[in-house]
């Protein structure tokens, strides 16, 4: 059979967009899996944590639970004295007892944190003499402790669509208690090597015969996709086998991929045999492109026919261009490449001098360098394996990594590419539920809870492309604008409404004002409150209302609004400050206190960064703003 000519050749953006017109891909379906065989999968919908991580203040030494005020100016030399109150309280044990001032409770490694109490003295650092405990070393707020939330807190999103299942993954879904998930189906895929000459690894060798290494190759290629192998073979260059080869498996598989026999030569029978089994068949025939040229991209019945070169440059060249786009949409994933380098420190960071340390970061682009930001959630923490882009090696001798200094980054996973968006901030539900808007539309969006003001300047220099921000400025009114630069610029968001949470059960609160609530939570030393992290423009908020006071439990601060709300409905503090939606959404009392302007600002170097325009325009569209408001947030019309 005489060879024939290529149809006419197109860009490599022209064959794609036509052959992605023709068979619109997009995932196969949904099934629920098991969390064993969830490893590599891809989500098909989001993971809401249903429990905060961990479910209760709890423990990470064995000592003793007490205030740490109670220990101030503590030393070997000049001890502090508390009384100390039968127990201990072992893990797993629930227990209701309080620790008032001057006292202490003996508890376990793992144990649940008594109510009073805000951190743990270790054993080594104390000595019992009868009923009193000797405390040779003061501790801080939160030190020896694990705070219920800190990790994840109920109702935070930890895991989006469209993710792919890694072990970090499957560990935060085994800790949350799920032992299920929706993913998509895996696409199946069928691949035939075509050409006389090609023979499967492990046969004898003989003269004029090669080993097929595409076969092998695309089927590696398509596993780690995350899409099945339904059928791999090697077809002779013989017209009729061909046919019956395409026509046997197009039944069974999702996508077929060819390799060889697609170029001009009599000897190419591929897209021959494609053209004569497939309908409509071939849309495109020929690339501009070196290498690739011979690339054939057919349907059959909807059916993606794609033919590779024979060369296995040519096949792995092509299959990323056109092969790995399908196949992504198909599974509900999005591709990635494997960064390498260094990046600048962006906050320094204190180690212990004596141990080789690994310290997980999350890397943001920045002007020269990319940024690396230190997480510091504490060895208990599974959730930081899961956030983190790579992690910084610290060496033994070493106590001190200071901001600013330059740092290999050791990456951990392929997927820690550059995202499509980066937002550093105040953390605010209304970001949440755009951000999972942007996930479904194909961003991958990397977000760092770190309060108004760190956003702000991680803006300024360029860390971010945006920071979500609700400073105010006391002496004009005005929220935001008055912290802009000349490098920055404003992008309107949303109102919010702020106000004091509390149990609607909880009688202090009942049918009081905000003035009285004020004037009780200053005053009574049983209202205990969860605080916001330092930076943050809702803590700003609550010193403002605070007027130089420190309730009991101001010295533990969280950096969600899922976190504080989840703390008031546990029962672990009584009152706190966080936006109207999640207080409701909870079962709690919510006392209006400040309607804020909540707002997003964007260095000018990234202002047309295309992530960055479709977050705007999710907050001109009219459907999300209706949305928006059904959450509580309001527009300026």
């Amino acid at each position: 059979m005489l060879g024939q000519e290529f149809l006419h050749v197109l860009s490599v953006d022209e064959a794609r967009q036509l052959f992605f017109q023709v068979v619109q891909p997009a995932p196969l379906g949904q099934e629920e899996v098991a969390l064993e065989a969830l490893l590599g999968r891809v989500l098909a919908e989001p993971i809401v944590a249903p429990i905060d991580l961990p479910p209760f203040d709890r423990a990470i030494v064995d000592g003793f639970a007490l205030r740490a005020e109670d220990t101030y100016g503590a030393s070997e030399f000049s001890p502090r004295k508390v009384s100390l109150i039968a127990g201990p309280i072992e893990a797993g044990q629930i227990t209701t007892r309080e620790v008032g001032p001057g006292q202490a409770l003996p508890i376990a490694t793992g144990a649940m944190l008594p109510r009073g109490a805000d951190a743990v003295v270790m054993v080594e650092d104390c000595e019992v003499k009868g009923e009193t405990l000797v405390i040779s070393r003061a501790v801080t707020p939160g030190s020896g402790v694990s705070f219920a939330g800190t990790d994840v807190s109920r109702g935070e999103t930890v895991l989006w669509r469209g993710e792919v299942i890694g072990p970090a993954d499957v560990a935060i879904l085994a800790a949350l208690g799920l032992c299920r998930a929706v993913v998509y189906r895996r696409p199946r895929v069928a691949i035939i090597s075509t050409g006389n000459e090609l023979i499967p690894a492990g046969a004898p060798l003989t003269l004029g015969k090669i080993y097929d290494a595409n076969g092998p190759m695309l089927a590696a290629a398509v596993a780690d996709l995350g899409c099945q192998v339904v059928s791999q073979q090697i077809c002779p260059d013989d017209f009729d086998q061909l046919c019956h080869a395409i026509s046997g498996v197009l039944p069974e598989c999702d996508v077929l991929l060819l390799s060889g026999g697609t170029s001009k030569g009599g000897g190419d029978l591929s897209y021959q045999a494609v053209r004569e089994v497939c309908r409509p068949g071939i849309l495109v025939h020929g690339i501009a492109s070196k290498p690739g040229k011979p690339l054939c991209l057919a349907v059959d019945e909807g059916k993606p026919v794609i033919i590779l070169p024979g060369f296995p440059l040519s096949a792995i060249f092509t299959f990323h261009q056109f092969v790995v786009p399908l196949l992504c949409c198909l599974t509900g994933r999005r591709t990635s490449e494997l960064p390498q380098g260094s990046a600048r420190v962006a906050v320094t960071w204190y180690s212990e001098s004596g141990r080789q340390e690994y310290v997980p970061v999350r890397v943001f682009p920045s002007r020269d360098v990319p940024s690396a930001w230190p997480i510091a959630k504490g060895s208990g923490s599974v959730s930081a394996f899961k956030q983190a882009d790579g992690y910084l090696l610290v060496e033994t001798l070493e106590e001190i990594v200071p901001a600013g200094s330059q740092r290999p980054v050791y990456w951990l996973t392929p997927e820690s590419s550059p995202p499509d968006l980066t937002i550093i901030g105040s953390h605010c539900v209304g970001v949440d539920f755009l951000v999972g808007k942007l996930h479904d539309r194909g961003y991958r969006v990397k977000m760092l809870a770190a309060g108004s003001s760190a956003g702000l300047a991680a803006a300024s220099r360029e860390e971010c492309d945006l920071a979500g921000i609700h400073l105010l400025d006391e002496r004009s009114g005005i929220y935001n604008l008055p912290f802009l630069t000349e490098t920055l610029e404003l992008i309107r968001g949303y109102r919010r409404m702020q106000g004091i949470v509390f149990r609607p059960d909880d009688e202090r609160f009942q049918g009081c004002g905000v003035n009285e609530v004020l004037h009780r939570i200053k005053t009574d030393p049983s209202c205990r409150m969860v605080n916001r992290n330092a930076g943050s423009g809702t803590r700003i908020l609550i010193d403002r209302l605070l007027g130089g006071s420190r309730p009991p439990g101001y010295a533990v601060a969280v950096s969600t609004h899922h976190a504080v709300v989840a703390a008031i409905a546990q029962g672990r503090a009584d009152w706190g400050i966080a936006v109207e939606w999640l207080a409701r959404q909870s079962g709690l009392a919510f006392l209006p206190v400040a309607e804020e302007q909540f707002d997003f600002v964007v260095p000018k170097s990234r202002r047309n960064r295309p992530a960055v325009r479709a977050f705007e325009g999710l907050l001109t569209d009219a459907e999300v703003r209706a949305q928006l408001g059904r959450l509580g947030f309001r527009f300026d019309e």
